[in-house]
């Protein structure tokens, strides 16, 4: 068991963070390639759109000509290539609606 004293010690706190969250982080070059850290699934991917489960909620990345490059589910990396136009976090309202967008919204395109 971890008490309070024992957050000050590196080990300790190491240990809590990994039973928790990864370090999340967003890195963008030039909007043509994203590195992610703290990523647990992937939950849906094309060319124009990527859906991640992330330590802090649903990230859906919105472009053309999407690539995953580099794909590290144990360490929580994931790297993109292509042209980025945009990345929302979405909340559970928005989960629910975007998970139908994806079945319907490819069926009818």
């Amino acid at each position: 068991m971890t008490t309070v004293g024992d957050i000050g010690n590196n080990k300790n706190r190491d240990s809590i963070r990994k039973d928790h969250l990864q370090k999340h982080e967003l890195m963008l070059f030039d909007r043509k390639k994203m590195e992610i850290c703290g990523v647990r699934d992937v939950k849906s991917f094309d060319e124009s759109e990527v859906i991640l489960d992330t330590d802090l909620g649903q990230l859906d990345i919105v472009g053309e000509e999407l690539h995953i490059s580099v794909l590290d589910l144990e360490k929580g990396r994931v790297t993109l290539d292509g042209r980025i136009d945009s990345v929302v976090y979405l909340d559970s309202i928005e989960k629910v609606s975007a998970q139908k967008r994806g079945v319907l919204g490819r069926l009818f395109r």
